[in-house]
């Protein structure tokens, strides 16, 4: 009888020691002898990746402004220069990093200084496309290297986070990200849905040397100005990049939106003597604005993290009576987290040069 527990009780014990690795989330070790998991991406790709990771490389700059504010000190390159005033809010570790070049898109990638960088893995974030899975996969073949996509639109970046912090090993610096992001957005959503529809701005955002290309309603890039204002730029073929739609000066007239918002690098310091857009309604009135730029512009492009500070800056100009930010402390708050800057007082006047009412 006793014979017979104990056989019974060794075969459960053998079916348990079967079944747990399958259920568990259990670590592999490949055959350089490094431990490794399998991690199913937001594309739906099982990526085989180290257990420990040290080593990331981001896909494009909208990779990079995410994996800089939650892991700077992973990050073994850059995808492109940072801007010319980068050195106000970055340090200089930072600035020094190679750059690898964009994965896709620009198509720039230097496969030399990739392959000195020695990543372990290429992160890409930010909006799932059709073509995502082929994209990644096509990566991975080019450089051999593993490579993952994670979805993050403004409104699902605190999960992003998340799944980077748990990839990481980041899990406390990841929270204290998504919770910024998820109190921003959450907070912006609340008090706009109280501002209703009626009371809504209406607005264009204007991009360009002649400012006559314009981030679209519906577009990935008009996240943010549509879930604030009411975006007069109802287009057909909504362009999903980030220098927006062409139209013509007259359709811009037709729309002759309240506001004008103007990207850096476009045309605001001369609107206002410019024998046709002068006459529009927001020049004449003054409600036309630079977005602050530094070491990214506000409101995107990369149309990232840096955008939830757009959403602060946006409620205090448009809806200063519903949105009671001290906007200086929380331009300072936003730099902490992602840039691991102490942004000053002179910086922040700076930036708010032309972004603010007159």
């Amino acid at each position: 009888m006793k014979k017979k527990i104990g056989l019974i009780v060794l075969t459960i014990v053998l079916m348990v020691a079967m079944v747990l690795p399958l259920g568990a989330c259990q670590a592999k070790t490949d055959p350089s002898g490094e431990k490794t998991i399998a991690f199913v991406d937001s594309a739906g790709r099982t990526v085989n990746l180290p257990q420990n990771i040290e080593r990331i490389a981001p896909s494009g700059a909208l990779s990079q402004i995410v994996l800089f504010s939650l892991a700077p000190d992973k990050l073994v390159g850059l995808t492109g220069k940072w801007t010319n005033d980068a050195e106000l809010y970055i340090d200089q570790k930072y600035l020094d990093l190679p750059v690898l070049g964009q994965f896709y898109a620009t198509g720039d990638l230097n496969l030399e200084v990739l392959a000195a960088a020695n990543p372990q893995v290429i992160i890409d974030i930010g909006e799932k496309k059709a073509t995502t899975v082929e994209d990644m996969d096509k990566i991975m073949d080019q450089v051999g290297i593993p490579t993952i996509f994670i979805e993050a639109t403004t409104e699902t970046m605190p999960a992003a986070y998340e799944k980077l912090g748990e990839l990481l090993g980041m899990k406390k610096e990841a929270k204290t990200l998504s919770a910024y992001c998820e109190e921003i957005y959450s907070g912006t959503k609340k008090t706009m849905e109280q501002i209703g529809e009626a009371g809504k701005v209406n607005i264009l955002y204007c991009l360009g040397v002649s400012g006559q290309n314009v981030i679209a309603k519906g577009s990935f890039h008009g996240e943010v100005i549509d879930l604030m204002t009411n975006n007069m730029a109802v287009v057909e073929n909504v362009s999903g990049k980030g220098n927006g739609n062409e139209v013509s000066m007259e359709q811009i007239i037709q729309w002759n939106p309240d506001y004008i918002i103007f990207a850096p690098g476009s045309i605001y310091a001369t609107v206002k003597d410019d024998a046709v857009w002068k006459n529009l309604k927001a020049i004449q009135s003054g409600n036309y604005y630079e977005v602050p730029f530094g070491p990214y512009n506000w409101l995107g492009f990369p149309p990232s993290v840096n955008r939830y500070m757009g959403m602060t800056w946006l409620g205090e100009l448009l809806y200063p009576e519903e949105f009671d930010y001290d906007l200086y402390q929380e331009a300072k708050r936003h730099y902490k987290l992602f840039y691991h800057c102490d942004l000053t007082q002179e910086m922040y006047d700076a930036l708010m040069k032309n972004a603010l009412s007159r």
